[in-house]
């Protein structure tokens, strides 16, 4: 079997059309073909020269994700159970409200961090997904729908931030005109909060929205419950979300609301204190259970009050509706169980 051309960035494609004495245009032709066509045979790229169509299909394969399983909570929410090349599997959200249409991607299979709350981390970690893996979930769901989606989220099984380049590699092709046109200001990087990719993308040309996953204004509960955090200080990462938030885009820090762990109204004042100064969006998102894991939802009366307490901040704060919990595709939830 050849190898994936899928594996090639676009720069990367146009370069093989050049080292074959070709113009560089047919790179860009094939690239479409790929990610905006869903091609997987070359012989049908019918704008491209039969003779390299014939060349390429002789050299190279055009594979991808496999469909093994949806699951539909409603009219708005599928989740999808991916088989890659190897035999792993990840999940993946499709979310449609209003005009948006929303991919939320996994980027590993599995993650090694450990949070305690969160079902992923129930699967360990097996493996970084390459670029085109993390692309590919949102043109096979494009695909599924017959729809053009509007949003990428980084929200699925993972920490982008531990696999960086390819999490950059799969912006690129994300974005691209020329594959899946969906604007950077349209995508989010979520992230527990590892300095040392916060840093990467502070210092990156590449402009996009970026989530912190902060949960708890009290450190040692955050260390206890986030084991990521006892080598990735508080103090340094609200320093890199504000310079976040003044060179490129506002943060928004997240807030998964526990019962009884960190949704109390001293939990609320702690997190107002800890985030003074900084320009940012809270986003409060009520914790969504899983039958693996102890963890429960607060009562709305205690997601309300905890609410209303934030209103007199200059923060933009909102409750995220969450969607899919039937079915296990809410944010946290997601652990091959499909």
């Amino acid at each position: 079997m050849g190898e994936n051309f899928k594996a090639h960035s676009l720069l990367q494609a146009k370069n093989i059309m050049t080292r074959l004495g070709l113009d560089e245009y047919r790179g860009e032709q094939v690239f479409k073909w790929i990610w905006q066509k869903n091609a997987t045979d070359f012989l049908k790229m019918t704008n491209v020269p039969k003779e390299l169509r014939t060349f390429f299909e002789s050299r190279y394969t055009i594979t991808g994700p496999a469909v093994a399983a949806v699951r539909q909570g409603n009219e708005d929410v599928k989740k999808y159970l991916l088989e890659l090349e190897d035999g792993e599997h990840i999940e993946s959200v499709f979310i449609r409200e209003e005009k948006r249409r929303t991919v939320c991607v996994s980027c590993q299979v599995g993650c090694p961090l450990g949070c305690k709350f969160c079902a992923t981390a129930l699967i360990g970690f097996k493996r970084n997904l390459y670029a085109y893996e993390i692309a590919d979930q949102v043109r096979v769901i494009q695909a599924d729908v017959d729809d053009k989606c509007t949003n990428v989220v980084f929200m699925g099984m993972g920490e982008p931030l531990l696999n960086y380049e390819q999490v950059v590699a799969a912006l690129e092709i994300i974005s691209s005109p020329l594959a899946l046109s969906i604007g950077r200001r349209h995508t989010t990087v979520s992230t527990v909060g590892l300095l040392g990719g916060i840093e990467s993308l502070l210092k990156s040309p590449i402009r996009v929205k970026l989530a912190i996953s902060l949960n708890f204004a009290d450190e040692e509960k955050r260390k206890e419950l986030m084991p990521v955090a006892k080598s990735n200080p508080l103090r340094d990462l609200l320093r890199l979300a504000k310079a976040y938030s003044l060179k490129k885009e506002m943060v928004t820090f997240e807030y998964v609301m526990i019962d009884k762990i960190n949704d109390g109204l001293r939990d609320a004042r702690s997190l107002l204190r800890l985030l003074r100064g900084i320009p940012s969006k809270i986003n409060l998102i009520p914790y969504n259970e899983h039958p693996r894991l102890p963890y429960k939802r607060p009562a709305d009366e205690k997601i309300e009050r905890f609410y209303r307490s934030l209103l007199d901040s200059h923060h933009t704060v909102v409750i995220r509706k969450s969607r899919g919990q039937r079915i296990l595709a809410g944010c946290g939830q997601l652990a091959g169980d499909s």
